[in-house]
């Protein structure tokens, strides 16, 4: 798992008691600041314990490293401490691997074991809104208060995320009963005996090395029962996209991620019933937030698109009622382009059966994850017509008003799993012989 070259930082450095990991690729124009922000971090909160900043860097070829190298606190003095400091290193190292994020958690995660770490946080490389506070939110819970995982809570705009509103949140919130609002946050707080679990699995070479670590990370808290809280941090402003952009890619490796999941944790996921609360430490605060652009009638297109052409992909995941219904949509959407919409039931059931599609025909997982992402964008134009009037909380309010017809639809999920299992199972039927007289 280690470079030669890291093997030999982890002996230069001997021993440290927090890790922070930044993963990074062609981010040398935000990375700067976000190395500054969790040196100043270290400094102020964490000044008697000994410290290291990891930039596991996938091939950036913009001078990424060379920032990580040259970002520094311009004036210590201006955090006003009075405490014996001990230095915060910077490391700036390739990983090897599968090219993804997850390669280089797994790099960093192996380097906080080898010196000792007792935490590790990860921020990603892309933040503008990353301050000092951010380092004592997410490592405090664990060393202070014996979380083992700490998960990110922010405001973002509410169209930021759409992945998450949309699909990974309801979905594992209903599985799963934890209201972990940013499952798939980008920025942890981790303690030991979790980081040392996740390098003792045996999928980094899946989709988890690239797009799926965030919520793999999160389930395995979860579902394990590691004890599991979240930080506010204020704003998320980072390099956001436009939902209707190409995201084929990020959807099938997060939500490929989340079924396979769903098939290791069976036994834990069907047992629970409705959602609780999570721990939430940090002071809650509206904040500013950068717009983010989306295009409704490229995101409508390829919806209709999809129906037209992939209509037959989708009847081998979806239920006839489920596809009946999804046809009425697609008409509605044909006849008025700005006034139709798709019910928050029917998309719970959408994903549910692509969820036992999953299961029950593993040749052709790669396709029906891809075929999703029509449907993703059509149910994400639907939500922005919905709520392009509304304020940050009453958004919020509808995503909860989702939420609960994810955990209402739990039975139909149930039922059809099962299903998919009993049809796995059962003893192959001799073909039927003629007799004849």
């Amino acid at each position: 798992m280690l470079t030669e070259e890291a093997r030999r930082a982890v002996a230069q450095l001997k021993k440290a008691d927090i890790v922070i990991g930044i993963p990074s690729y062609n981010n040398a124009r935000t990375i700067g600041h976000v190395v500054r922000a969790a040196q100043a971090g270290l400094a102020k909160y964490f000044p008697q314990l000994s410290s290291v900043i990891i930039n596991s860097d996938g091939g950036s070829r913009d001078g990424t490293q060379e920032a990580v190298l040259k970002a520094s606190i311009e004036d210590p003095r201006l955090l006003l401490l009075n405490t014996p400091l001990l230095p915060v290193h910077k490391l700036s190292l390739p990983y090897h691997g599968i090219p993804g994020k997850g390669s280089a958690f797994r790099m960093i995660f192996a380097m906080a074991r080898e010196l000792g770490a007792s935490a590790c946080a990860v921020v990603d490389a892309d933040l503008r809104s990353i301050t000092p506070e951010w380092v004592d939110l997410l490592v405090r819970p664990v060393l202070h208060a014996g979380y083992d995982f700490v998960a990110p809570y922010y405001h973002r705009h509410k169209y930021d995320g759409t992945i998450t509103n949309s699909i990974v949140y309801p979905l594992t919130r209903a599985l799963y009963g934890l209201r972990v609002r940013q499952p798939i946050g980008g920025d942890f707080g981790i303690a030991r005996r979790l980081f040392l679990r996740y390098l003792e699995r045996n999928d980094w070479e899946t989709d988890v090395a690239r797009y799926g670590i965030d919520i793999w990370m999160t389930t395995i808290a979860i579902a394990e029962g590691y004890q599991v809280c979240q930080s506010f941090l204020g704003a998320k402003l980072h390099d956001a996209k436009d939902p209707a952009a190409d995201l084929t890619a990020m959807l099938q490796q997060v939500v490929g991620s989340v079924f396979t999941l769903m098939r290791e944790y069976e036994h834990v996921w069907r047992k629970v019933e409705g959602s609780r609360p999570v721990d939430l430490f940090g002071f809650r605060f509206d904040v500013g937030l950068d717009p983010v652009p989306v295009n409704l009638e490229r995101m409508t297109k390829a919806f209709l698109t999809g129906y037209r052409e992939l209509r037959e992909i989708w009847s081998l995941a979806l239920e006839k009622s489920n596809l009946e219904a999804l046809a009425a949509v697609c008409r509605q959407a044909e006849q008025n382009p700005r006034g139709w919409r798709l019910p928050d039931d029917l998309w719970a059931r959408i994903v549910m059966d692509f969820a036992c599609a999953h299961r029950r025909m593993p040749v052709e997982r790669t396709h029906l994850l891809r075929s999703l992402t029509p449907l993703y964008l059509g149910r994400v134009a639907s939500f922005v017509m919905e709520t392009e009037t509304m304020i940050s909380s009453e958004v919020e309010d509808r995503i909860e008003q989702l939420c609960l017809a994810f955990e209402a639809a739990k039975p139909y999920l149930l039922e059809r799993w099962d299903s998919v299992g009993k049809s796995q199972t059962a003893p192959a039927q001799p073909a039927p012989v003629e007799v004849r007289t």
